[in-house]
């Protein structure tokens, strides 16, 4: 009696998976989801220098001191389930903001692999991939983040 599932089927299905378990791993499908490149510059115009905090729910970027035009960039793969989540606290002189610098939900679509921000007083603005221009504005959504679990390790 012939075998009808040769072991050579078996190899194959077992490669798929592992290939489809390390993808996970890594945050997301790797054959659906692309790396995305986020970048944050000061754009504040006053000279002064911006404090930036950013963090997900499983990482800590830590603070970063950027003068002006200078930028923070970080590379993530969104996960597999769309709920990828980075938020930052900016703050410089006696202001002090809170923004979700990237949200699967909202900028899959509109920024695709490059994510780039350029952050002012009234709030961040997003690159347009269309145009080239960061004229997609935002404005602070400080309110959603007025918790102590949010804050805590935001002043270093």
């Amino acid at each position: 009696m012939k075998n009808k599932f040769p072991l050579s089927r078996y190899l194959l299905s077992f490669m798929l998976l592992l290939v489809s378990l390390v993808g996970l791993c890594d945050g997301g499908a790797g054959i659906i989801q692309k790396k995305v490149d986020l970048r944050m510059t000061n754009d504040l115009g006053t000279g002064e220098n911006i404090n930036v905090h950013c963090k997900s729910k499983d990482h800590d970027l830590g603070t970063h001191l950027l003068t002006p035009n200078e930028y923070f960039e970080f590379r993530f793969r969104p996960n597999f389930w769309g709920t990828t989540l980075y938020f930052c606290r900016f703050w410089w002189g006696n202001e002090s903001h809170w923004f979700d610098i990237y949200d699967q939900n909202r900028d899959t679509t509109r920024c695709d692999s490059k994510c780039w921000w350029m952050v002012g007083p009234v709030g961040p603005c997003l690159r347009d991939r269309n145009f080239g221009i960061y004229d997609l504005c935002q404005n602070w959504n400080d309110e959603k983040y007025n918790d102590a679990k949010y804050l805590e390790g935001s002043e270093n």
